[in-house]
């Protein structure tokens, strides 16, 4: 078999890789990692670490957490890797490192790989062999079962895909001794049921741009109306399984009261969702940013907006209710 790099251009294979890697920088690797959805992750795996009834050494804890962090920066660039083609197509992704030319498929595959061994191993020495095992499920289901199975294949993508998201604040609670507990599973279920509203209100005004990449996201398959309805049914059961937490350890006076806001914001805004015609509109074309949308739009725009803002919210109150509750004790 012939070893000799194919010419390409002018340039071989070899060179127009080492001519990519040229054109990349710290940004892009950085991009790669995708990091507003790190920042999520890292902070309900924080929380969750905080919140587990032991406790942990601070410089460990400190470990455990970039540990998780370069955990979820691997799951996306190994997404980015396999997302290549339909991030070139669509507007709010085509200018990421892999579809601008930035950067070769391989360099981002070995970039990904590399980060997730390392942070399982990693995990598995400042913490234990369980969170570790945690967060290699969770880089594992994100890539394979949500990336590669499940995205092109059904508009169920998110809500099962969903629970990836979902795993960090066990993976944390994993980390600092708590095991697998009602707690750490009433953590997951906040995130995994407020995933499909989040990303269903942003797919309503994103479907020309989903269509174009061949993803059936649930606006795009089911239409709008239809999805309407589930993003408001969503948000009612997400409200109840904070209600739920509330009957944990974890429950306190100032977490219910703040809760109760949070969610009672969540459903207006829901609901407006669903009496609006957001989605009903596809001519036209998506605007490359995730907040410029068109006037009927505008009602899911605002949930998505909400929902990043509620869930940090949320899960800060869940922390600081936890540290005000030791104080007082």
């Amino acid at each position: 078999m012939d070893a000799t790099p194919q010419n390409i251009d002018g340039f071989s294979e070899l060179n127009l890789v080492r001519h990519q890697m040229s054109l990349a920088g710290p940004r892009d690797y950085y991009a790669l990692m995708k990091p507003r959805v790190m920042s999520l992750v890292v902070f309900t795996a924080m929380v969750g670490l905080i919140c587990a009834p032991a406790s942990m050494n601070p410089v460990l804890a400190v470990a455990s957490i970039l540990c998780i962090a370069v955990g979820a920066g691997a799951a996306g660039a190994l997404n980015m890797w396999y997302d290549r083609d339909i991030d070139a197509v669509m507007n709010r992704t085509k200018k990421r490192p892999l579809p601008a030319g930035k950067m070769a498929p391989s360099s981002v595959l070995a970039f990904g790989i590399i980060m997730s061994v390392a942070s399982v191993l990693g995990l598995s020495i400042a913490a234990n062999y369980l969170a570790a095992g945690l967060l290699a499920f969770t880089i594992f289901y994100y890539f394979v079962v949500y990336s590669v199975w499940l995205k092109r294949r059904t508009p169920q993508n998110i809500v099962i895909g969903g629970a990836a998201g979902a795993f960090p604040p066990m993976v944390g609670w994993a980390a600092a001794g708590g095991g697998i507990t009602t707690e750490s599973l009433a953590l997951f279920a906040i995130i995994f049921l407020w995933t499909p509203p989040h990303f269903w209100a942003l797919a309503l005004y994103k479907q020309g741009d989903y269509g174009k990449a061949g993803i059936p996201m649930m606006p795009n398959v089911r239409g709008a109306k239809s999805t309407r309805l589930q993003i408001f049914i969503y948000a009612l059961i997400l409200t109840a399984s904070c209600a739920y937490l509330a009957t944990t350890s974890l429950g306190s006076p100032l977490y219910m009261v703040v809760a109760g806001f949070l969610n009672l914001a969540f459903i207006v805004l829901a609901f407006k969702v669903w009496r609006s015609n957001a989605g009903d509109d596809v001519m036209g074309l998506d605007a490359a940013s995730l907040y410029k949308v068109r006037v009927g739009e505008k009602a899911a725009r605002n949930l998505f907006a909400y929902s990043i803002l509620y869930l940090f919210a949320l899960f800060g109150i869940i922390a600081a209710s936890h540290i005000l509750s030791g104080f007082g004790g």
